[in-house]
């Protein structure tokens, strides 16, 4: 199975593609590719969300998820971001939907919940985890990128 992991937002969208292989001895996970979509603030929002638009689509077309996992919008410290990564996030689901891609949807609580067993943890505690749960020392500083990681990987324990 082939997850494409999202963490939305305006400046930068998280992505992660987790191939989920099933063992005996439990999933085995594997990060095809991952890195961000990111947009030039200087542009217009219209040209920024068709950017996402595309850069996305053409994820979707090189690397064939079979669903998607999509991290929800639950808080914002910063009112005035929030209006535009929720557009944003409707230009993601959006362009999973035109390529036939189930969304699977999930809050940051349940995603620091189940990747860490505590739904308060914080960004260090979660990419500490995702460091083991993936047997692998390096992983992204961006947040966004991790982030995304961590949804996808937050949809495959869902599922065992």
């Amino acid at each position: 199975m082939r997850i494409i992991g999202i963490d939305p937002g305006m400046a930068i969208t998280g992505y992660c593609i987790l191939d989920v292989e099933p063992s005996v001895n439990g999933d085995l996970y594997t990060v095809v590719n991952c890195g961000s979509i990111q947009t030039d603030k200087k542009n217009d929002d219209a040209s920024r969300f068709l950017e996402i638009h595309e850069d996305l689509k053409s994820l979707l077309l090189t690397y064939k998820p079979d669903m998607a996992s999509v991290e929800q919008i639950f808080f914002f410290k910063n009112a005035k971001t929030i209006v535009p990564v929720c557009e944003a996030r409707g230009v993601i689901v959006m362009t999973l939907k035109m390529h036939d891609i189930p969304v699977y949807e999930y809050t940051p609580l349940v995603v620091k919940q189940t990747i860490t067993g505590y739904g308060r943890a914080d960004k260090d505690e979660i990419k500490q985890m995702i460091k083991i749960i993936l047997n692998h020392d390096k992983l992204t500083k961006l947040d966004d990128t991790a982030d995304a990681i961590a949804v996808a990987l937050c949809h495959a324990r869902q599922n065992d």
